[in-house]
Order: structure tokens, then C-alpha cells, then sequence
């Protein structure tokens, strides 16, 4: 075995083993997960996040489109290197040209061997190192104090109602262009870093380096799959879709920017981006930070009560359901117009693989984790029992 040969080999086995038992650690201790979490993952954010955030596209999406066109590729060479090789067997009648395009599939062929492995150890150890682990971390304290047994169905009505009567104030007092729209001047980007950090001395984890939001160059793909960010552990970067509502970005950027410090869950970045939005002096951002709430809760009280019950409380005005929305009838009609696929087909395969990779990371409830964010957010507000919170948002 040449030099080069086992030097790959040794390369090869040393990343799996790694990752192995590196997991094996995360699942086994959530102890050795807080640990790397706390002192290694930021020095990882902050040396490779710093690299990706020089250019102003996503790396991620990038590294995503050719990890696409990779397969792609991989699938159609096997499939035509078999039809190649049945030929042979077939064909008495092998003139030169075939020769050399038997060949040349050789030569192809042994390359995809000797970069596929790498490629599949290389994913692997990145994503062990940026992600799974993640998910072994100890979780916010709501979970380890049982929501069923420490809020009633009145402190969720008043939660919900407070949430309501912040939002239906707050539209008032954005900025709007001539035509209704909410216009926002300067960096949201800057904005939603520094709502984040303001909240480092409460969550030691949230401190340190911060990498730039940055938009998508496929939101409208984004659109179809209903989701409004993605966190690439390949590129450490927070990313956004560009085509959505502008009422949904700010919140956005502060949830993915959570889970670039270690935050994985979706519940838990749910609640740091309410709370950062909510404790900004920006205006928008405060907005955007009850509106990215105001369907969780909302709906946990609609299942709850009686549609005369439901009916009786603080009424969503028209303008917050307006600007509630995930995308506009506009971009929606943009969005459709040059689909590839249909929406339906995207969406339902998006579902299937959130769904898969939150339970494969040992999330047994899959995407309803999304929801939790409720208790934790009732956590937040009653963080004692004999606390009430009424609709001006005082505790009393």
C-alpha cells in the first residue's frame, strides 16, 4: 500500500472512529455535552463562523447545492456505468470508442470510491461536532419542572390574552409606508446580533461571537417548505428567508442565531427569540418578537375552550393577522409561478425529514417540539406560582 493510500485509510477510520464514540459521549452524558458546549463549540462558532461571514452569501446553501448535484451525479454514473458493463457482456462487437469510454468510466469509478468515503467521514464528523451533540445538552429548566403540574388553563388565558393586547398596540405604533406596509430602516441584522447579546449576562451561553444573518438565495424554495430559517452546521451561519412577511425576520435572525450558540432545539430557540425581540428598544423587533408567539399560544388556548369561550377574550385585530402572515398573496403567486415542484410534494417532504432528524437525535416527539416553546414561555412569566399576569403585563 502506497504512502498516500494509507494515509487516506488512516484519515478515513480515525474521522468515524472519532464521531463514533464522540456520540456515543453526547448520548451517554449530558454532563460531557454541556462541557463541549460551554468551552469548545463557541471557539468552533467563533473561528469558522468568523471565516463564513466575510462573504455575504450562504455558504451553506452552497456547500447544499453541490452536495445535491454530487448525488445527482453519483446516481447517474452508477446507473450508466451498469448499462456499460451489461453491454460488454452482451456485445460480441467491442470497437475501440468502447474501449476508451469503458475506460474512462474506470478512471471515474475509482475516483467516486476514494472520495466518497472521505466525503461521508468528513459529514459525519462536522455534523457530530456542530449539531448532534447539541441535542444531549441539559434543556431549559421548564422541562425539568413539569408544565402540566405548575400552570392552569386561566394562566394560559391570561398569557394569551396579555401576548394579544401587545400585539394589537405594537401594530399601531410600527412604522408603515403610503400603501399599510411596515417599513423598517437600518440593519436588522445588526439589530437582532445586539438583541442577542443584551441577553449574554442572563444565558452565559449566548455570549461571545456572533455571525451576520444572512438571507437565502432560494427563499422561494424556502416558501414551499413553510420554513421561515436554517441553521447550517457546515457553515455555522443563521440564515433567513428573504421572501417571507418582514414581520417574521427579525424573530427569525434571533432564532437561528440561538442555535449558532448551542441552542438546538426549536422550542428553546423559539423562546430566545421572543425574548431578545421583546427586550429590544426597537420598536419592530419588540412586534415581531409577540408575533412569533402569538400562534403557539393562540392556538394551545383555542384547543383548550369553547369557541364561546375563545370568542370572549381579546379579539386579534385585523392588522395583526395581516401582518401575521408567513408570506404574502403576492409572493405566493411569485413563489408558484416558478415552482419546479409542487408545493404540496416539497412541503410534505420537508415535514418527513425535520420529523426524521429530531427523532433520530432522540427528540421522540418530533416536530411537536416546536409547541413547547408555550411552557417555556409560561415559565418565563410565572416563574412563581401565586404570580398572575394580566394584559397590561404587569405581575401581580
Amino acid at each position: 500500500m502506497s504512502k498516500g493510500k494509507r494515509l487516506y485509510l488512516i484519515t478515513v477510520i480515525t474521522l468515524i472512529s472519532f464521531s463514533v464514540f464522540f456520540n456515543m459521549a453526547a448520548w451517554k452524558s449530558a454532563a460531557f455535552s454541556d462541557f463541549y458546549v460551554r468551552n469548545i463549540f463557541p471557539v468552533i462558532t467563533g473561528a469558522y463562523g468568523k471565516l463564513t461571514s466575510l462573504v455575504g452569501f450562504s455558504v451553506g446553501e452552497v456547500m447544499l447545492v453541490i452536495l445535491v448535484a454530487f448525488i445527482i451525479f453519483t446516481v447517474l454514473f452508477i446507473l450508466t456505468h451498469t448499462i456499460v458493463l451489461l453491454y460488454e457482456k452482451i456485445s460480441k462487437n467491442l470497437g475501440k470508442t468502447f474501449f476508451k469510454i469503458k475506460r474512462g468510466f474506470g478512471y471515474v469509478s475509482g475516483k467516486l470510491y476514494r472520495i466518497t468515503p472521505l466525503v461521508m467521514a468528513v459529514t459525519v464528523t462536522v455534523m457530530s461536532l456542530n449539531c448532534f451533540v447539541l441535542y444531549h445538552t441539559t434543556k431549559l429548566s421548564v422541562y425539568n419542572v413539569g408544565f402540566e403540574r405548575r400552570y392552569d388553563l386561566q394562566q394560559l388565558a391570561d398569557l394569551r390574552d396579555f401576548i394579544v393586547t401587545q400585539c394589537n398596540d405594537l401594530s399601531k405604533k410600527v412604522p408603515h409606508d403610503e400603501f399599510g406596509n411596515i417599513i423598517y430602516e437600518g440593519s436588522m441584522e445588526e439589530t437582532a446580533i445586539r438583541a442577542m447579546q443584551n441577553l449574554a449576562s442572563e444565558y452565559p451561553r449566548l455570549d461571545g461571537y456572533y455571525v451576520t444573518p444572512k438571507p437565502l438565495f432560494y427563499s422561494d424554495f424556502m416558501c414551499q417548505q413553510y420554513m421561515q430559517g436554517y441553521y447550517f452546521p457546515f457553515s455555522m451561519e443563521a440564515n433567513y428567508n428573504d421572501s417571507m412577511s418582514i414581520m417574521n425576520k427579525p424573530f427569525t435572525m434571533c432564532h437561528e442565531l440561538a442555535h449558532t450558540h448551542g441552542y438546538i432545539y426549536e422550542d428553546e430557540a423559539n423562546f430566545f427569540g421572543f425574548l431578545a425581540c421583546i427586550r429590544s428598544d426597537d420598536v419592530v423587533f419588540r412586534y415581531s418578537g409577540y408575533l412569533g408567539v402569538l400562534n403557539y399560544i393562540n392556538n394551545d388556548f383555542y384547543k383548550a375552550v369553547s369557541k364561546e369561550e375563545y370568542d370572549s377574550h381579546v379579539k386579534i385585530s385585523a392588522r395583526v393577522k395581516y401582518d401575521n402572515q408567513f408570506v404574502t398573496k403576492e409572493a405566493w403567486k411569485r413563489v408558484e409561478s416558478h415552482a419546479v415542484i409542487k408545493t404540496a410534494t416539497v412541503k410534505k417532504a420537508a415535514d418527513k425529514f425535520i420529523d426524521t432528524n429530531l427523532k433520530v437525535n432522540g427528540v421522540l416527539s418530533g416536530k411537536v417540539s416546536y409547541a413547547h416553546v408555550v411552557a417555556l414561555i409560561l415559565d418565563y412569566y410565572y416563574n412563581e406560582p401565586e404570580y398572575v399576569l394580566n394584559t397590561s403585563g404587569d405581575k401581580i
